[in-house]
């Protein structure tokens, strides 16, 4: 098999970066075509050496990581205690990619695009510094450049304030902007979304809405329908679910007739307007689009994910898993990782992000409370 992983706890940087770099080189010898390194913070502040010790050791083709709140490793999620993930493949050539991002009155304008690429890319696995590089304006700016180009990654999680992330491209480790790989025909990928909702009651058409504020669902104020679905026989579970907190799924695709999970992109509600019966959503909301409500807890995020991963084949997988899911989430360890294991068992690395990447009907999103995969099958 041409992936493989290795996490080490040790608490000491050099230790644990040796820890996986031998576990690495025993199973899948040296020069992978990528390595990619995630750490939590207390190994943050060794990055640049663990960059350089794998580069000396693997010999790497590219080396991609970030450091974050908590990683992701095969079958198991180490939070917010010292650990160091490192997944390897050989599968052919990658693109390095090092974007940084320019606010302007219009918007934002990205650089560090590579020319003349020598291959048609696929898929762009993508690590970003939330405080510097606005990724959904990057998701508008590479439809229009790229069309068709899939993009999985994630937010690095591992500071709380603009400076104090690390990205790792190659031999440097940067503290803004964002890191890539750009893969190409020598892996197949297939991308993985697990919103972690469920839809409740019946989809809606929105007939009046004003940007992130929706008036009417079907000529009806949002709050009227709300109090329909609860007249109409809702389990009682799902009404104390609603109090919990309330999301918005859109239809991605609007020529399906029938939606199931996978058709939405899942948003929050913010909140609502007692006086007209208007939502807030923390997303714009066009009028005409096809919206139906839905609810988040532990059991609807483990059903969708093992939903979405069954029958599912392949021989390695990188993991950005939302830093509100974990132990949080879930009530116990290693959830998403051990799911992953059971349902397809291949080796794993990855990080909780602060904002998940991932495509949903065939266009890239920022995510909340998502997993979003990237399972490479060997050609």
């Amino acid at each position: 098999m041409p992936f493989t992983a290795a996490l080490s706890e040790h608490p000491v940087p050099a230790t644990a970066v040796g820890e996986v770099a031998g576990q690495v080189l025993e199973k899948l010898g040296p020069a992978p075509d990528l390595a990619v390194l995630f750490v939590t913070p207390p190994h943050a502040g060794a990055l640049e050496d663990a960059a350089a010790a794998l580069h000396d050791i693997l010999r790497p083709g590219m080396l991609l990581g970030c450091a974050a709140v908590s990683v992701v490793g095969t079958r198991r999620e180490v939070e917010r205690t010292p650990a160091v993930s490192l997944w390897a493949g050989r599968f052919g050539p990658a693109v390095p990619v090092r974007l940084t991002a320019a606010r302007t009155v219009d918007g934002a304008v990205f650089d560090g695009w590579p020319d003349d690429l020598a291959f048609e890319p696929s898929t762009l696995v993508l690590l970003a510094d939330p405080f510097s590089f606005p990724v959904e304006a990057f998701h508008a700016d590479l439809a229009a450049r790229h069309p068709g180009l899939r993009v999985v990654g994630g937010n690095a999680s591992g500071a709380v304030g603009p400076g104090g992330n690390r990205l790792v491209l190659d031999d440097r480790v940067h503290l803004s902007g964002a890191v890539g790989a750009l893969v190409g025909p020598g892996v197949e990928i297939e991308t993985v979304v697990s919103q972690g909702c469920r839809p409740i009651g019946r989809p809606y058409i929105v007939t009046r809405a004003d940007g992130t504020y929706v008036y009417e669902l079907a000529g009806a104020p949002p709050l009227e329908r709300l109090v329909e679905m609860s007249a109409g026989g809702i389990p009682e579970s799902d009404l104390d679910l609603i109090d919990q907190g309330l999301h918005l799924g859109q239809v991605i695709d609007e020529r399906k007739l029938d939606f199931q999970r996978g058709d939405f992109l899942v948003r929050t509600v913010l909140g609502a307007d007692q006086a007209n019966g208007a939502i807030a959503v923390d997303d714009a909301v066009p009028v005409g689009a096809t919206v139906q409500f839905h609810v988040r807890d532990a059991a609807s995020a483990d059903e969708d994910l093992r939903q979405m991963l069954s029958g599912l084949r392949a021989d390695g997988a990188l993991v950005f898993t939302c830093n509100g899911r974990g132990v949080q989430l879930f009530g116990v360890p290693d959830h998403d990782a051990q799911v992953l294991d059971d349902r397809i068992g291949v080796p794993a690395a990855g990080f909780f992000a602060a904002g998940e990447f991932g495509p949903v009907g065939g266009s890239n999103f920022l995510h909340s409370y998502t997993a979003s995969i990237a399972l490479f099958r060997d050609r």
